[in-house]
């Protein structure tokens, strides 16, 4: 009988590289979500019946129960920004992830493999990086062979991180950073659920990984690498992190009393996040450990984000069309 991989957030923006990777395995991939009516695209990965969208919600032990019925294997890719409301960071990345590796446990389910961020643990400055170290240690108390996964920032064509700056400066001539010197090491979606998919069918050992692409470089670096990448010249201005507090608090005020129809361009827990730089740790087990080669940026930024330069698909015509003589 073919095997069932059951992937929590299977629709995200990580989990939908994941659903793939295992649908060409010959898996049946069954994708967890709060809302299974938006995931229908999800249905193409593998033939017909092959990978299906259900119902879950991770705060509820019976809906996390039958989601997993009959699951050879897990996959937890469910994460949030969210301080606040029911689905806040204690809730799904704590309490959520703990509850799935504890009914994983309870059900035989074989295998789990967890994505969680790097920096995450007790000691990280925000409540972000402390509840992805509190989930940690909650999967690995049930479930003490999962495979966990910490990747650096990671881009992608639907990625929130290039997409979101690309976008901001086709409105204004200046892109302000907090912890513009903060370093990152952008790792690619696939890249992640190559390593995923790994840990699902038993080739990584369980534990951590820290997984980061070939390239450290700072927040100021890499929109500066993705500037050059949609050819539009703005400058590039890091911003104290008291200014940054301070906008913090009043644009969350905003957004608390219009009930969040303003959103904050910033939070204080992010904000916390970008006092320290997010790169892998010196010894940590990583792609070379998995048997993958990681992919550059500047294999993957123009094929995306090429939709953002001035002249969007023409561009490379445009700058062609100059060398021409007369």
């Amino acid at each position: 009988m073919t095997k069932l991989v059951t992937i929590y957030g299977g629709s995200g923006f990580v989990g939908r590289y994941i659903a793939q990777r295992m649908a060409r395995n010959g898996w049946r991939v069954r994708v967890a979500v709060r809302r299974p009516n938006e995931a229908h695209f999800v249905k193409p990965y593998g033939v017909v019946g092959q990978v299906e969208p259900v119902f879950c919600n991770i705060r509820d032990d019976e809906s996390v129960r039958m989601a997993m019925t009959g699951a050879d294997a897990v996959v937890n890719c469910v994460g949030t920004f969210d301080a606040r409301g029911k689905n806040n960071f204690d809730a799904v990345q704590h309490e959520g992830a703990e509850r799935i590796a504890r009914i994983a446990a309870e059900t035989g389910v074989a295998r789990m493999v967890h994505i969680s961020a790097i920096g995450a643990g007790a000691d990280a400055p925000s409540v972000y990086g402390r509840t992805k170290g509190l989930g940690e240690e909650g999967i690995l108390a049930s479930m003490p062979n999962a495979v966990i996964l910490r990747p650096s920032v990671i881009f992608g064509s639907e990625d929130q991180f290039f997409n979101r700056f690309a976008s901001m400066s086709r409105m204004t001539p200046v892109i302000p950073l907090f912890g513009a010197d903060t370093k990152f090491q952008p790792v690619y979606v696939d890249d992640v659920a190559a390593a995923a998919e790994a840990g699902v069918l038993g080739r990584a050992e369980p534990g951590v990984y820290e997984l980061g692409g070939p390239d450290v470089s700072t927040f100021r670096e890499l929109i500066g690498e993705m500037l050059a990448v949609i050819r539009r010249r703005r400058m590039v201005v890091g911003l104290p992190f008291w200014v940054g507090r301070l906008i913090a608090r009043i644009t969350g005020a905003v957004s608390m009393l219009t009930g969040g129809l303003a959103p904050q361009p910033v939070t204080g827990d992010q904000l916390l996040e970008l006092t320290r730089d997010n790169v892998v740790s010196d010894g940590a087990r990583g792609f070379a450990e998995l048997g993958i080669q990681p992919t550059s940026l500047e294999a993957v930024l123009p094929a995306y984000l090429w939709q953002f330069r001035p002249s969007g698909q023409y561009a490379a015509i445009k700058e062609s069309a100059r060398n021409l003589r007369p």
